[in-house]
């Protein structure tokens, strides 16, 4: 056997165990996920991003961010599509009595109306985007409560995590007008988000791994 063959063989069961080992990786953080708390107790300050809808979601973003503990989760980025302009009024005013946050936009991955098939290309380019902003800021946890721009932040924070890059928690609050069934961002995120935490009883049934607190916003 030439040493060119023994290398072949070898790149091929390397590229095995390590497709093998990232199976295991992702089963595992799943089984952690679906079976343990979000694990937000820490006492240190959180590197945070909070991902903007746009419209009422904002607004409903927003009421919870100022609720938060700002020196628990310090500093902060919000991440919003690149053409939300009114979105980022809103933060600046939220934020108008302090200076630790930043604001990044990424593509929104599904305009209004768009077809489901063609929004498959526009959140690849969304991921695409994502991945510099998730790698150089590198949050301790994501906030989102949809539409589908915080889906790029969360899938790349959540296979980024699978790949020791990082140690991200990612929370989804459902927005207020879901009474009775989960958006679609919800029904995504239930199978890999830390904590979902719904604002309707009702809403319980429809996810069981959801958390109801009551209204929040």
């Amino acid at each position: 056997m030439s040493l060119l063959d023994e290398f072949h063989i070898f790149s091929q069961i390397f590229c095995l165990s390590l497709v093998i080992f990232m199976v295991v990786r992702v089963i595992y953080l799943l089984y952690k996920i679906f079976t343990s708390q979000c694990g937000l107790s820490s006492t240190k300050p959180l590197r945070t991003i909070i991902c903007i809808g746009s419209g009422g979601h904002t607004t409903e973003m927003l009421r919870l961010v100022k609720s938060m503990n700002m020196t628990k989760y310090n500093p902060r980025m919000y991440v919003l599509a690149d053409n939300d302009e009114s979105s980022e009024v809103k933060i600046h005013e939220a934020e108008k009595d302090h200076i630790n946050y930043r604001l990044s936009r990424i593509p929104r991955s599904r305009n209004v109306q768009q077809p489901y098939l063609s929004s498959i290309w526009s959140t690849l380019y969304a991921i695409g985007h994502a991945i510099p902003i998730l790698l150089i800021y590198r949050p301790n946890v994501i906030f989102c409560n949809g539409p589908g721009t915080c889906i790029p932040i969360c899938l790349v924070a959540f296979f980024m995590r699978c790949a020791f890059l990082m140690d991200c928690r990612i929370v989804f609050i459902e927005s207020i007008c879901r009474v009775r069934s989960l958006s679609l961002t919800g029904r995504i995120l239930e199978f890999f988000a830390d904590l979902i935490i719904v604002q309707w009883p009702e809403l319980r049934d429809a996810c069981y791994r959801a958390k109801y607190f009551g209204r929040l916003t």
